[in-house]
């Protein structure tokens, strides 16, 4: 996944449970402004402890696997 695909999903993530910005922010301690640098994929001081509080909050985890040509049953679902 791309920096860039990370920020959209975080951010369909966050609109999908109606959370604005700065609830967020205000509720990991970030700055709105770190918070939308890393939605639009300018993330360029967003450490991944950073993404690891948002993702967290939002109720999902980073998560590594292998590389692999065909998706998982769950990326062809969409979850």
């Amino acid at each position: 996944m791309e920096y860039q695909e990370l920020g959209e999903r975080i951010s369909q993530l966050r609109r999908q449970k109606k959370i604005s910005q700065q609830m967020l922010a205000d509720h990991i301690g970030i700055s709105r402004a770190t918070l939308n640098g890393l939605e639009a994929g300018r993330g360029g001081d967003v450490g991944l402890r950073k993404v690891i509080r948002v993702l967290n909050y939002l109720g999902f985890e980073l998560a590594i696997k292998q590389q692999s040509a065909f998706p998982t049953f769950e990326e062809l679902r969409g979850d």
